[in-house]
């Protein structure tokens, strides 16, 4: 395997290298007897839902690690090692996304149909969501199972899954049909569920990966970790801005935050602004599947200027984290925080 101080998309390459060699010792795992046709099954089932996103979560279990190494050359086994952890990631990614498509009635995702929208899937995609979650420890056994932070490794996973399950509990609650309540919705309530359903999966657990594989012990980087979090707050709100703001083309999806009656930022951020007869505007519209009821809802956020607060929360926000992540006492950790921070800072997908 190539080292890992080529291009982005030479680090693409040998990171779907990687996603081959756990596939083909996931579709021959001694624990269940094969045949051609569930092997195939499987195979298909993962190359819809694993490797078509951005990558962005494995790969930057890579960078982090690299990072933690202060610019040594990584050996082959580390790359290997850093690999599969992001691909474990990458897999709880899907397991979740394949789940939640299901459970919001979805029709696309990454720019396809969704998996159980496939003619000969269906129903057969909750299955499919267990499958991908039961990869993850198969994965980590293959690989890790000789490792001093073996199982830290474990304890990291099952806790985050249980968080990430926890935050899409309450964004679903509070979604439910025939309880719909704009006044429910909150600053600390969109925190609580963007914190517990997308932070600690996209932006805690690919650096814990990467410091336990240093040696490091996760409960000493508490500070690290509230770092991340916030990030992965911003990042949400972010997400949630371009599901109303953003160009299709370019996010991949077509938004329905508005006619799903999501406690999205940007909702709550409108009642803080409307007057009252905005304010009712919202409480009639938000929510409905009607395009008319919608294009109102876009047509109310453009004249509270919603684009302007969202700018002036961004750089307030990357403020915020740059003074948090240079009050960090590692130059190597900071350099980890600053990496992701410049990732995500005024993207537009």
């Amino acid at each position: 395997m190539a080292n890992l101080n080529g291009t982005t998309s030479d680090l693409r390459a040998d990171f779907l290298k990687v996603y081959s060699v756990l596939k083909s010792e996931l579709l021959n795992d001694p624990a269940f007897e094969w045949t051609d046709g569930s092997r195939q099954y499987v195979e298909r089932m993962l190359d819809y839902n694993v490797p078509g996103g951005k990558l962005n979560r494995g790969l930057s279990v890579i960078d982090s690690y690299k990072l933690l190494k202060e610019g040594k050359d990584l050996t082959e086994e580390e790359v290997f090692l850093a690999s599969a952890l992001g691909w474990c990631i990458e897999w709880l990614q899907a397991y979740f996304l394949v789940l939640d498509d299901i459970m919001d009635n979805s029709h696309t995702r990454r720019g396809q149909p969704c998996w159980f929208r496939l003619p000969k899937v269906g129903m057969i995609a909750v299955n499919d969501g267990i499958m991908l979650r039961n990869h993850i420890p198969r994965i980590l056994k293959n690989h890790f199972r000789t490792k001093p932070y073996y199982v830290d490794l474990l304890d990291l996973f099952n806790e985050v899954e249980f968080q990430t399950a926890s935050g899409q509990m309450i964004d679903l609650i509070t979604t439910i049909e025939g309880e719909k309540d704009l006044s429910k919705y909150s600053l600390p309530l969109h925190r609580r569920i963007v914190q517990y359903k997308t932070a600690y999966y996209s932006f805690y657990i690919p650096v814990a990966c990467a410091l336990l594989m240093a040696g490091e012990n996760l409960e000493k980087h508490t500070d690290v970790k509230d770092v991340l979090i916030d990030m992965g707050i911003y990042f949400q709100v972010q997400d949630d801005y371009l599901d109303c703001f953003g160009e299709p083309e370019k996010i991949g999806k077509i938004g329905t935050d508005i006619e799903d009656f999501k406690c999205s930022w940007l909702v709550v951020k409108a009642l803080e602004h409307c007057n009252e007869e905005q304010k009712k505007t919202l409480f009639e519209h938000y929510g409905k599947e009607d395009p008319a009821d919608v294009a109102k809802i876009k047509a109310l956020y453009n004249d509270i200027n919603l684009q302007g607060v969202f700018d002036e929360y961004e750089s307030k926000s990357y403020e915020r984290l740059t003074k948090s992540i240079e009050a960090h006492p590692s130059k190597a950790v900071q350099a980890v925080l600053k990496s992701f921070l410049g990732k995500i800072y005024k993207r537009q997908k």
